[in-house]
């Protein structure tokens, strides 16, 4: 792993109950030939030291990705933020050399290449625990860098707090921003509904694999 940054953790994020696509899981679903999970597999796994999947229900329907698949340590689908603490804990127990933690939507199929080195270095620069992606002007808080050491104040947000939205917790510890272009194709395009799915095959064919 590069010696840029420190030992990362990558957790692809596939939690979600995609109801914008009609159910099912939308990382599963393929463009140019593969899943769009595979797709964000390759991109982030030679960035990160280890890979998990954070996702809930049957963990075989994952088998073929051959990742450990982490369900939710907070019951009752609570959001991203569930998902996060749920890598932050698989870290602590399982790398406990590992100090930081980054997710990626799994359903983010263009990720840059350079996503998690990117991060931290835009963390290092504002002193801050935590960074999050932007592109096109708008942040995208499911793809970012957390502390794993944060992990306690997160269950306690979660679980006696109830804070189910990103961005008012992160702001409780400072968040730098790491800003991508959007051109020729904004990387952090992600495939919430079938209609995404036909637009990511034309980026696709238009663009090919950046």
């Amino acid at each position: 792993m590069s010696e840029a940054h420190p030992p990362t953790l990558g957790v692809l994020l596939a939690g979600g109950l995609a109801r914008r696509m009609g159910g099912g899981d939308k990382p599963l679903r393929t463009i140019g030939g593969k899943t769009i999970l595979a797709r964000a597999i390759e991109r982030l796994a030679p960035q990160c030291d280890a890979l998990v999947l954070n996702a809930n229900g049957d963990p075989a329907r994952f088998a073929q990705t051959g990742l450990p698949v982490v369900a939710d340590t907070v019951e009752g689908f609570a959001g991203p933020l569930a998902g996060v603490l749920a890598g932050l804990d698989w870290a602590a127990r399982n790398r406990p050399d590992i100090a930081y933690v980054t997710t990626l939507a799994a359903d983010t199929p263009f990720v840059p290449r350079d996503f998690v080195s990117r991060l931290h270095a835009a963390r290092a620069a504002a002193g801050t625990p935590l960074a999050c992606a932007e592109s096109d002007g708008r942040t995208h808080p499911t793809n970012a860098l957390w502390r794993v050491d944060l992990r306690e104040d997160l269950r306690h947000a979660l679980v006696v707090k109830d804070m189910r939205k990103i961005d008012r917790w992160t702001a409780r510890h400072g968040v730098a921003l790491a800003a991508w272009p959007a051109t020729p194709l904004d990387p952090f395009f992600n495939a919430n509904t079938p209609e995404d799915v036909a637009e990511a095959e034309r980026l696709l064919a238009e663009h090919g694999e950046a």
